[in-house]
């Protein structure tokens, strides 16, 4: 068949991408930007890329007219934008109009489970979103689900920050809602088991694994996974927003998405009937099974895809590569140069590791600072750290920083800042030769928003001057333990 593959860099896209394939459908990958894709994924050549924008309806005329199916995995849910409500109707109606003038006959959309009768905004919306969907006039095939339990998703993100951080948890009573967690394995079976599966037309199916547990059951047990004794109290004046603020200064999920997960845990998400079973015979993974499975991944470094590295508008925008070229115009900058006489490829090996588990180097105290800064700010600070220790793709997310290039062959890497600051930043890394000397290149680079900005540099400037000096010294120096 041919599959259109909307969100095809997302968390779920990425990871449902090389089993289409496998079965040998033919697979048109939607995505905001061709270069990002190409960068991020070695099934490149396998697959047809188009541009698309669901936000913008004109983005949408490379949508080819003979697809057979097309999967519907985008949201705004972690946006920094007040308006999600408001893009995920625009981005739905905008692709019911596409898909409309195709021969697609069927439209897989993945959401949450939303049976309650006084919804959250953001489950409201998505069951908005499937209501557009089915008014294409084209069989929609609804999937439901609660929380998503794999390496790199957003719900063991939180669940494993707060257990490894906190040995006494003071809770908001959200935490004794039930909920029905499902193992991304699942997910990822149930998705290509309804693909062109006519007894899944026109239906809604909840899916979840074998385990109904409240959150507070689900932080124990991942307690218990770990060999952890943790203590939970529950106290009822934690009212939403304080609660998403702490998540947001605990946890590596920014205010916007802690907030609409907040709000949404006021809800059970519990499957309300077996009936995917009929459909797609499956024995899911137990919420143990699942995460000792997410922990397998993570020993062995090879996290498929990760909520962090999707683009949320409102840090950048869709054409963020075209920053590729750090602008001289209206800047301020501060350059170290720091010549080294060791291989150049260790050097690079360092540059390669930086943020995450390593560290930045030098002062990483300093580094951690500003990201708590930040997240007192609504920023994101730098609990995400990256996804892999040993790659580095264009696009990933790198503490408070995204990766605008990833370059090995030339030697360098070059970062934008997603922290709150009043301009734009971007760091440079990479290797030169100068008279027959090796260097480390070390560029910071400010363009400041109005008289504010240029204060803050000038204020940060003796930060710059030691952190970035004992930053490129220990790069050209660093030797990792074996």
């Amino acid at each position: 068949m041919k599959i259109l593959l909307t969100g095809a860099n997302g968390y779920i896209g990425t990871r449902l991408l090389p089993l289409l394939l496998e079965e040998k459908h033919e697979v048109v990958c939607m995505v905001r930007d061709k270069r990002r894709f190409v960068h991020q994924s070695d099934l490149s050549e396998e697959v047809t890329i188009i541009n698309g924008d669901l936000l913008r309806a004109e983005t949408l005329t490379e949508i080819p007219k003979d697809i057979d199916a097309a999967y519907y995995l985008v949201h705004s849910m972690s946006s920094s934008d007040a308006k999600f409500e408001e893009m995920e109707r625009t981005s739905s109606e905008n692709f019911s109009l596409a898909i409309k003038k195709t021969t697609c006959k069927q439209i897989i959309y993945l959401t949450g489970i939303a049976n309650d009768d006084h919804l959250s905004k953001h489950l409201g919306s998505r069951l908005a979103v499937e209501e557009e969907l089915k008014a294409s006039g084209i069989a929609c095939t609804i999937l439901r689900a609660a929380i998503i339990i794999g390496s790199g998703s957003a719900s063991f993100e939180i669940i494993r920050d707060l257990t490894e951080k906190i040995p006494i948890m003071i809770t908001p009573k959200w935490v004794n809602t039930r909920c029905q967690p499902i193992g991304i394995r699942d997910v990822l079976a149930y998705l290509t088991g309804v693909l062109h599966n006519r007894k899944s037309y026109n239906e809604t199916f909840d899916i979840g694994g074998p385990d109904v547990l409240t959150y507070r059951a689900m932080l124990q047990g991942y307690a218990d996974e770990r060999g952890l004794k943790r203590w939970i109290i529950t106290l009822p004046v934690l009212t939403p927003r304080l609660s998403s603020l702490w998540l947001n200064l605990i946890t590596p999920v920014p205010y916007s998405l802690a907030r609409s997960l907040v709000d949404s845990m006021k809800n059970e998400v519990v499957c309300k009937d077996n009936k995917i079973h009929e459909v797609v015979p499956r024995k899911c993974l137990t919420y143990a099974e699942a995460l000792h499975l997410a922990f397998e991944k993570i020993d062995q470094n090879s996290i498929v895809s990760s909520w962090k590295d999707a683009l949320n508008r409102g840090y950048l925008t869709t054409d963020f590569m075209d920053q590729i070229k750090v602008p001289q115009n209206g800047t301020l900058n501060y350059k170290v140069k720091m010549p080294f006489e060791r291989k150049a490829e260790e050097v690079f090996d360092n540059i390669w590791s930086i943020g995450g588990n390593r560290g930045w180097y030098y002062m990483d105290w300093l580094w951690h600072f500003r990201g708590f800064l930040d997240k007192i700010f609504g920023g994101v600070g730098t609990r995400r750290g990256r996804t892999s220790n040993t790659d580095i793709q264009a696009g990933d997310v790198l503490d408070f920083w995204r990766v605008l290039l990833a370059d090995k062959k030339n030697k360098r890497l070059l970062l934008f800042a997603e922290m709150k600051v009043p301009g734009e930043a971007w760091l440079e890394l990479k290797l030169i030769e100068f008279h027959g000397k090796a260097f480390l290149s070390q560029i910071a680079t400010f363009r400041p928003k109005g008289l504010w900005g240029r204060m803050y540099w000038y204020a940060m400037w003796p930060f710059h001057v030691i952190l970035f000096k004992g930053m490129a010294k220990q790069i050209t120096t660093y030797k990792p333990k074996n």
